[in-house]
């Protein structure tokens, strides 16, 4: 083995094992956040029909509003991708069509890709996703 790759052998190794257990704390993080929310929003709801009488429908009440928060975050989820990939297609496209070499210019074309896949998704997010009832 060449002795100038070593570390360059050693870099990677330990930044290969570095991203690894990052990504292994992160998704262990995440998932104990989210077991926790489980467990407090089951809680709440017994709370709720525990104490009230008419327990059932507020808590069905309650569940429909999460639920809409949950669809409305979705959509507007939807309309920021979608802006934000149309906006990186239109900067693809001026910066390719900007290039000094003339056989090149009509390279900036491949923006239209990320341009109209961030069109179809504003599209969706605004016209055809489900609309809070």
């Amino acid at each position: 083995m060449d002795h100038e790759a070593v570390p360059v052998f050693l870099f990677l190794s330990v930044a290969s094992i570095a991203l690894f257990a990052f990504v292994a704390v992160a998704v262990w993080s995440t998932e104990r956040r989210r077991e926790r929310e489980a467990y407090y929003r089951s809680e709440t709801i017994k709370k709720i029909t525990d104490t009230q009488g008419a327990g059932g429908n507020s808590a069905l009440d309650f569940l429909h509003a999460e639920e809409k928060i949950k669809a409305r975050r979705l959509r507007e989820g939807g309309k920021l991708a979608g802006l934000i990939t149309a906006a990186a297609g239109l900067g693809v496209m001026i910066f390719l069509h900007s290039m000094p070499d003339p056989d090149a210019r009509s390279a900036y074309l491949v923006g239209l890709i990320p341009l109209l896949i961030g069109a179809v998704l504003l599209g969706y997010s605004l016209f055809l996703a489900p609309k809070e009832s």
